[in-house]
């Protein structure tokens, strides 16, 4: 993804205000009773803030608990402990008409587009619906489903078509359309340009970018490339297996990152020029860090030891507290 973190220079950071969102000590596990209570928690602890016209990228291997996040975040997934506010209202155990009255401010982005859009609807129907369920009139709905439609760069006419009439980047154009036609404060957008190639992906963040900017919106942007977070994100939260491991300026984290796991991620991270992806991967190869097949470590300590070069019985016995180093909190205990 480095085509599109030479389009666009970094946005800088809000102004101080009350968060839009804060997440304090998330806690989900999955399944019932006691065998939920012995099992890892699939979300460990996990705290970040997102303020109004920030985004903020969650960035982790699959199965790090990024998704499960943004499920919980939505309403979609129990949480077990912890606490979940908007706009200082507590949404943790938020009931479901609590959560349609929040239903236009907390939208989503989701990595495959038919997942928001009904192959048998034109798409001028699906763009109406959430307005429609808002109590407004058809003549209107349509209109503002036009407008979405030329902002996102596809042509107002294009109501009236059927999402298998487009490609993959312009039906992920229709679902960002989709998300941002009730005006949200937030958005969460779940690998939202994964499946897309690099220069699909470089317009779709870039589109992302201006409507941030634009409207003012946040954004929790998930993604298992730190490339792809890295051109969006204005604070980067790196996850593994459920906790976090480094967080901070996306500047600080992507290109000085302090946590072996970190330096892992950016070194695996792909680039066009063959001469660079060599370099890194001979940095990848030096930093010693062992296979994500690696055994599940014992609950306690840190849950990177067993594929880090530094390990030492104190990271079995004692889990990292996140600390600041440089310009990171990272929950390294020798970071430095």
């Amino acid at each position: 993804m480095s085509t599109a973190t030479s389009v666009r220079p970094e946005a800088p950071l809000p102004a101080a205000a009350q968060p839009l969102l804060e997440v304090k000590d998330l806690v989900v596990r999955y399944g019932r009773g006691r065998k939920a209570a012995a099992a890892p928690a699939a979300v460990d602890g996990v705290s970040f803030s997102i303020a109004p016209g920030e985004t903020v990228g969650l960035v982790g291997e699959s199965g790090s608990g990024k998704s499960t996040i943004g499920k919980a975040i939505l309403g979609l997934q129990k949480v077990s402990g912890g606490s979940i506010t908007y706009q200082g209202k507590d949404i943790t155990s938020a009931g479901a008409w609590q959560r349609r009255a929040l239903g236009g401010e907390l939208r989503a982005v989701f990595q495959d587009p038919n997942s928001s859009l009904n192959p048998r609807n034109t798409v001028g129907s699906s763009l109406a619906e959430p307005l429609r369920l808002r109590g407004v009139n058809a003549a209107e709905a349509r209109q503002r489903a036009e407008d979405m439609l030329e902002r996102v760069g596809l042509p107002r006419e294009a109501v009236d078509r059927y999402p298998s009439q487009f490609s993959g980047g312009q039906r992920q154009r229709i679902s960002v359309a989709r998300a941002l036609i009730c005006d949200p404060k937030l958005v969460v957008c779940d690998e939202a340009v994964s499946a897309l190639d690099l220069s699909t992906q470089a317009q779709v963040l870039n589109l992302l970018a201006d409507l941030r900017d634009e409207r003012g919106l946040g954004y929790l942007f998930i993604a298992h490339d730190i490339a792809v977070v890295q051109f969006l994100a204005q604070r980067v939260v790196v996850l593994y297996r459920g906790q976090v491991m480094e967080s901070g300026p996306a500047a600080a984290v992507t290109e000085n990152p302090k946590h072996p796991f970190t330096q892992a991620l950016v070194a695996a991270s792909p680039v066009p020029r063959p001469a660079e992806q060599a370099a890194r991967r001979q940095a990848r190869e030096s930093l010693g860090v062992r296979t994500g097949a690696a055994a599940v470590p014992e609950p306690g300590g840190c849950p990177f030891r067993l594929r880090c070069p530094f390990a030492t019985d104190l990271c079995a016995a004692e889990r990292p507290a996140l600390r600041t180093v440089g310009g990171s909190d990272v929950a390294c205990h020798y970071a430095s």
